[in-house]
């Protein structure tokens, strides 16, 4: 049996009416970009997120870029980030000329609160709290150190769509949660996309701005802005899996129980989940040792499988100015050896899975 990593179509395929009517009336109405669709989505999410104002963008990066841009954060000051998140993640703050002081995460892969206050100092200026892997962060603890401190709380919830921490859903805990629509994603595009989400009326406008060349009215340019819209067939085709995102969340999380329940084998750490924390399973990630023989193991039986991620952000060569060196942040470093994420996607089948249950406790290596 051969069984990818991911399988798109399949996606696709259980809706395939709905979408490709939704791209035909886009094509037909003769508008393409800030259109009725985009303002249609827009509200949708909004109210999907329970946030007052949404903001639909080109992607998930221009989403944190344009977030601390929004909020004036730069050339000398500090955000805290999670040390084992994703590149993007980082980029957002350095591309403002900001600094990333590095947090190390806790047993559940996120942002460890108790670790935030050591490294405030009077440059910090906000957090970024990244819900990785699809499971809420511990958002009560994050946004009292940030109301103390006075911090900006920005929320990095490229992978979290729709989870909640208690009764609030990510990206509404912060000033901005910022949303990715990359084509993986639990509620994803055919293409790239994203969004943030906001309560704050100023931020609100002052983002539609950015992504429009810094301005409301056309050739009338108030801001130093640039080019970063969501599309109107994009914003069309996210309409229709948004209105069947509770089937979508329900279908991974059956999935991720039978991985839970089925995967037996000791030689396999198995994701926890806090208390409070709701968990959407964008991946389903493992820690084992000797990873490399482990996925050849499974990749000779047909099973494709990826590593997120295997190199640091403060690792990378890109963020080599920065100082950092091996052995700075050895939580960070043993995450990112260890870990393993398995086939997790929308029309898996139950054959699929068992296989793959069945293929993790034969190994012997």
């Amino acid at each position: 049996m051969k069984i990818n990593f991911n399988q798109l179509d399949r996606g696709y395929q259980k809706f395939k009416d709905e979408y490709n009517q939704a791209a035909i009336n886009v094509l037909e109405s003769g508008w393409y970009i800030m259109g009725d669709h985009g303002i249609k989505f827009e509200k949708e999410f909004a109210r999907f997120t329970g946030s007052k104002y949404c903001v639909g963008l080109n992607s998930g990066l221009d989403a944190l870029i344009l977030a601390f841009r929004a909020l004036d954060i730069g050339a000398g000051d500090e955000v805290i980030v999670p040390a084992n998140t994703y590149i993007a993640s980082v980029l957002g703050i350095t591309e403002n000329r900001a600094t990333p002081i590095f947090i190390e995460p806790d047993e559940f892969y996120n942002l460890d609160a108790c670790k935030i206050e050591e490294k405030i100092t009077n440059r910090t200026k906000a957090i970024l709290v990244v819900h990785l892997y699809g499971q809420a962060a511990n958002m009560v603890n994050i946004k009292e150190i940030a109301n103390r401190y006075n911090l900006y709380l920005i929320e990095d919830c490229a992978q979290s769509h729709g989870a909640k921490f208690g009764e609030k859903t990510t990206g509404s805990w912060g000033d901005i949660g910022c949303f990715s629509f990359y084509p993986t994603k639990n509620i994803g595009a055919f293409g790239d996309g994203g969004a943030i989400v906001t309560d704050n009326e100023q931020v609100y406008e002052k983002m539609k701005m950015l992504r429009n060349y810094g301005s409301k009215v056309k050739y009338k340019n108030e801001i130093l802005g640039v080019n970063s819209r969501l599309d109107e067939i994009q914003a069309a085709l996210l309409s229709v899996k948004l209105g069947h995102y509770d089937e979508l969340r329900l279908e991974r999380a059956e999935i991720a129980h039978k991985y839970l329940s089925g995967i037996t084998t000791h030689k396999v750490e198995l994701p926890m989940i806090r208390d409070y924390a709701e968990h959407v399973w964008h991946l389903f990630v493992i820690r084992i040792d000797n990873r490399e023989s482990f996925q050849t193991y499974l990749l000779e039986k047909g099973i494709t499988t990826q590593v997120h991620y295997p190199i640091p952000p403060h690792l990378s060569e890109a963020y080599q100015y920065l100082g950092h060196k091996l052995g700075d942040y050895p939580i960070t470093e043993e995450y990112a050896n260890t870990m393993i994420s398995l086939p997790l996607y929308e029309g898996m089948t139950d054959e699929e899975i068992e296989y793959v249950i069945d293929t993790i406790n034969g190994y012997r290596g």
